[in-house]
């Protein structure tokens, strides 16, 4: 009988590209809202999923996740073998590289994995297989904790605008549009940065789209705030949109240029009951 040969990395290797401090307000926001469970984890395992072509991402998340959780470790995931081996010089406590893919080869349930920009270069009918198995190595929910945390989303190059689906081991639980708010004419520039989930959908007829609109109809609204700056421009439209969509985060996350809404209010038409 012969042996059958071990699985290799389930995944496509993808274009890498990365830069310093890309993915700051992702890990600022995951920082702030899966904080205290990675400080009551007894083993608080981050993976960083598809990190690219250089290794920047993981170091800064570990720096990071460090501020709110000092026993964080931080597992830098690659399907490319090249770039693992590049990233290994960059080892040190607390930050490993391995070779895999969507199976996250590390031992036990991950309280965090970060796929930034890993799938946008698949097809939307690919992305509920790739979130399921990636949910499935989530640590599990148990009593006082919700379990591990699942952030895929997408940002520009050099980190201006992200959108992201946070998702625990029961699935898809909200999304977050966050942006330096100097840089933005309209609420809707995000829409380039939808994750694969949604960047389809933002077309009449589907949530995303007609939320998007609200959003730039409450930042017209909101022009007259614009004298005091940006950034009370956007507390005052997002305030305006919790009137009729289910916003769940409140004025210190606003600050920061980001706004939290509850994943069923945004979800493609069609996959809804």
């Amino acid at each position: 009988m012969t042996a059958r040969a071990p699985a290799g990395p389930v995944g496509t290797v993808t274009r890498g590209t990365t830069n310093p401090n890309r993915l700051r307000r992702m890990d600022r926001w995951i920082a702030a809202t899966h904080g205290a469970e990675l400080r009551r984890a007894p083993d608080p395992v981050t993976v960083d999923l598809g990190y690219g072509a250089a290794p920047w991402t993981a170091v800064e998340l570990l720096e990071r996740l460090r501020t709110v959780a000092p026993r964080a470790r931080v597992v830098g995931v690659e399907i490319d073998p090249a770039r693992v081996a590049a990233a290994r010089p960059y080892e040190r406590e607390g930050l490993v590289f391995r070779h895999g893919g969507f199976e996250i080869p590390v031992p036990g349930r991950p309280l965090l994995i970060r796929a930034a920009n890993v799938l946008r270069q698949y097809e939307e009918a690919e992305v509920a297989a790739v979130w399921e198995r990636l949910c499935a190595r989530l640590a599990p929910a148990g009593p006082g904790s919700r379990g591990g945390l699942l952030v895929e989303g997408t940002c520009d190059e050099i980190g201006r605008r992200h959108v992201w689906v946070a998702l625990g081991p029961e699935g898809p639980r909200t999304v977050t549009f966050a942006t330096r708010l100097g840089s933005l004419e309209r609420p809707s520039d995000l829409a380039e940065r939808l994750p694969k989930a949604l960047i389809h959908r933002n077309v009449p007829g589907e949530p995303v789209h007609a939320f998007l609109r609200d959003f730039d109809r409450a930042w017209a609204a909101a022009a007259p705030y614009a004298s005091f700056g940006a950034r009370q421009r956007w507390i005052r439209a997002v305030r305006e949109l919790t009137a009729d969509w289910p916003v769940l985060d409140g004025p210190a996350r606003w600050r920061q240029g980001e706004v939290t809404v509850a994943w069923g209010a945004l979800a493609p038409a069609r996959s809804r009951p």
